[in-house]
């Protein structure tokens, strides 16, 4: 009788355990997704594997475990999205960087009054644009000149510049936190004269999670590599 129970008892635990991998390949099975290659449905995915419905194309997995496949972004501590500060447009709307995430981020330095620098900066930030040829990056200026430099004056500064598409991106801040951000960026600047400002020339390169990927320095340097690295992190 004994060796009847412990026999039942065997075969019983054996059930278990072969259902509950059962129930697990088949959690893991449903987490997972697939899309064409080509994209030829955009963001649509599939649960199952199969072939892409236009080009004929087998369905490619996509990582059940990235979170940005799944258009979720993990915030590293070398993330700008864990600064708290709060930013102007130049719609006049107020917003966090932590709302820029999901986006690839060029971003600059700038104060519109600017003679010098400024300009070829913004032709800098033109060239890279032109070249990238991509709606999902953004291009962000920050004033370093936040009195002046009011949502309106950042509002008629893009029209004037033609840069008032979405793409496009001025900030201003409270003082603090435009220095808070420079030297996040690395970016040294003083003021000079009432109107004036002396600062480095740097375009920096943020990833989808904000966190920095490159630098260039310089005025009408050769953007090939910073184009580059844009489109590495488009893909």
């Amino acid at each position: 009788m004994k060796n009847i129970y412990f026999r039942f008892s065997f075969l019983f635990s054996i059930l278990l355990v072969l259902n509950s991998c059962s129930s697990e390949n088949n959690s893991q099975n449903s987490s997972l997704s697939y899309k064409c290659p080509m994209e030829c449905e955009g963001e649509k995915s599939y649960t199952e594997p199969a072939s892409c419905p236009i080009c004929r194309m087998d369905l490619r997995q996509m990582e059940k475990d990235s979170k940005i496949a799944m258009g979720e972004f993990e915030i590293s501590d070398e993330s700008i999205f864990n600064l708290t500060s709060t930013w102007k447009t130049q719609n006049n709307k107020s917003i966090e960087l932590k709302e820029l995430k999901g986006d690839v981020l060029v971003m600059v330095m700038i104060y519109t009054s600017c003679k010098a620098a400024c300009p070829r900066l913004i032709a800098d930030m033109r060239n890279i644009h032109k070249k990238v040829d991509n709606k999902d990056v953004r291009y962000v200026l920050v004033s370093i000149d936040p009195e002046t430099d009011t949502p309106e004056r950042l509002k008629e500064f893009a029209i004037e510049n033609q840069m008032d598409d979405e793409q496009w991106i001025f900030l201003q801040g409270s003082v603090d936190d435009v220095r808070e951000f420079s030297n996040v960026l690395a970016v040294k600047y003083k003021q000079i004269s009432p109107l004036d400002f002396s600062h480095s020339n740097i375009i920096s390169v943020f990833d989808k999670g904000g966190v920095l990927y490159h630098q260039q320095e310089g005025l009408g340097v050769d953007n090939t590599i910073t184009v580059a690295k844009v489109k590495e992190l488009t893909k």
